[in-house]
């Protein structure tokens, strides 16, 4: 059974870091796409980054140059470090991962078939 666990979220201001981490289980599950989401209060999901088996990264224009996806494939583990935070990122962020496919669509949450529980990020003025 596949399983998503999320951490890393937090209430911070405005301007500051944090980084989430993603450990994904059984190993399978972690070696394929993946990628981080994020749901605000009333809003659609959004895709932030995804990242393919090869290590090809993409992300959403409101994320580029302040986010950094990434993984470790010895520890089953995704991560999005995020930098520069404005309140507008406030949001409940997800991990997905798209197996059984190696490469993603963009920041689509079309392949994505499994999901984690989530992990809140709030960012105030």
């Amino acid at each position: 059974q596949v399983r998503l666990v999320e951490s890393g979220g937090g209430s911070l201001q405005a301007g500051g870091s944090l980084r989430l981490t993603c450990v994904a289980s059984p190993y399978t599950y972690s070696t394929r796409c993946m990628g981080w989401f994020r749901q605000a209060p009333g809003m659609l999901r959004e895709g932030v980054a995804t990242i393919n088996s090869n290590g090809n990264t993409v992300y959403a224009d409101s994320v580029k140059g302040r986010f950094t996806i990434s993984r470790d494939h010895a520890k089953n583990t995704l991560y999005l470090q995020m930098s520069s935070l404005k309140p507008e990122d406030t949001a409940m962020y997800y991990c997905a991962t798209a197996f059984p496919y190696n490469m993603c669509n963009g920041v689509s949450s079309g392949p994505f078939a499994f999901w984690g529980q989530g992990t809140q990020v709030t960012v105030s003025s």
